[in-house]
């Protein structure tokens, strides 16, 4: 959401953002809102100025007492009814423009980093590097389910007899490389100084707006019904929502947390949803990264939670590219975000396995998180990284560790967690 002292002063460089994200529908919202803006502060105005004429008359009329003037006083008491009929119809409009101009601020995209490359959709993402040797091995790599299903690690049509598309059964040593898989992650976070928490896995319909656009809500969110309650799509939701209408203390900054959660998506409009695999699935769980921080301190927090992704996949020896997303690929909140893409030997690509986000001061703003310092207050940054989100990383970690044989090469950072196996077979 952005300042309205920008639509102010500045309502060229919005429209020119919107242009470069290619969402021209959303150009007369500019208009709009500075419209709307004016109005209210007439509005505000007139009412402040009916108040102070309400407050004048009052103390006339009891002067006019005091002096015996009863006749003139009940006279006057009739223009201090007018007056608060007047204030009365301005007391709306305070409370329902404000509402309005929010509800379009909203909608309104942030301003975008200058570096973000321009285009219109993810095709024109642009490769910002590579990492490790993305190998092709000299065997067949099957898909992902069936390393599973010959691993004995998998029940996809039992999940689809209590849950449906989109759901599965993990088992045995594949469900503890899953669960081996979150905890190193966890690890490596607390080991790089980020304070581990377990959140609250359903959040309020006030939290849902202020770390999301509209858009996403509709096509992620699970609502429960006949409350106020949204299951989160990821963790990052309840840890920024935590600091909602609070003060930061200064000294506090920065705060670098790192969150375990389920993760609940509907994946509205996703396809493959159907397909006999789990890359793409309404439940799944994962560890999370979230800063917030100084205003002048996010960009280079953005380059260390890249940083940090970068090196947990190499730790596990999983080949991957960092992709700069363009600007039409960018959800309205961010400011600038990369993709993590893991390479995959069975389809000879890489595929996404985290992204990392700038958000700027937008979800401060929207949630109401401010920070005080020397000249008032203002709005903290804050920024949101994937450590990982099995299975997505889980199949790019079969896939890359799949052995002629059928085993599964366990990398010695793993081993611990799963009782000392440095493979998984089933023979």
């Amino acid at each position: 959401m952005l300042d309205i002292n920008l639509f102010r002063t500045n309502p060229e460089l919005i429209k020119e953002n919107i242009r470069k994200k290619f969402q021209d529908e959303k150009l007369p919202l500019v208009d709009q809102v500075i419209e709307l803006d004016k109005h209210l502060r007439k509005v505000k105005g007139d009412a402040d100025a009916f108040r102070g004429k309400l407050n004048a008359i009052s103390k006339n009329i009891a002067t006019l007492y005091q002096q015996g003037k009863k006749e003139e006083a009940e006279a006057t008491k009739l223009e201090a009814v007018q007056t608060n009929i007047a204030i009365d119809a301005l007391k709306d409009l305070e409370t329902t423009l404000p509402t309005t101009i929010r509800n379009l601020l909203l909608i309104i995209p942030n301003i975008l980093d200058p570096s973000v490359p321009i285009g219109k959709d993810d095709s024109e993402n642009v490769e910002v590097a590579r990492y490790g040797e993305a190998k092709i091995p000299s065997f067949e790599i099957p898909y992902h389910i069936t390393i599973m299903e010959n691993l004995n690690g998998v029940e996809l049509d039992n999940a689809r007899n209590t849950s449906g598309h989109g759901f599965y059964y993990l088992k045995g040593d594949i469900a503890r490389l899953h669960s081996a898989i979150l905890a190193y992650a966890r690890d490596f976070m607390i080991d790089r100084g980020f304070t581990y928490y377990i959140p609250p896995f359903m959040i309020r319909s006030s939290v849902v707006t202020g770390v999301m656009s509209f858009s996403e809500m509709e096509d992620m969110m699970y609502k429960i019904e006949g409350e106020d309650l949204y299951l989160i799509g990821t963790s990052e939701h309840s840890m920024i929502g935590k600091f909602i209408d609070t003060i930061v203390e200064k000294n506090t900054l920065p705060q670098a947390l790192t969150s375990y959660s389920p993760c609940f998506r509907k994946e509205v409009g996703a396809h493959g949803i159907e397909e006999r695999g789990v890359y793409r699935v309404h439940q799944f769980e994962k560890q999370e990264m979230i800063v917030v921080c100084e205003p002048e301190d996010s960009p280079a927090w953005f380059e260390k939670l890249a940083t940090h992704s970068v090196d947990f996949f190499r730790s596990l020896e999983i080949p991957i590219r960092v992709l700069e997303c363009c600007s039409g690929d960018l959800a309205d909140l961010k400011v600038k975000s990369v993709d993590i893409e893991a390479w995959s030997p069975r389809q000879q690509k890489y595929s996404e396995v985290g992204s990392c986000s700038n958000l700027g001061d937008a979800q401060a703003r929207r949630l109401g998180i401010r920070t005080k310092g020397e000249n008032g207050t203002y709005f903290p940054h804050t920024l949101n990284n994937t450590v990982v989100a099995p299975p997505r990383t889980l199949i790019s970690f079969l896939e890359n560790h799949l052995q002629a044989d059928g085993s599964v090469y366990i990398p010695e950072p793993l081993r611990g967690y799963m009782g000392g196996k440095a493979c998984i077979k089933n023979f």
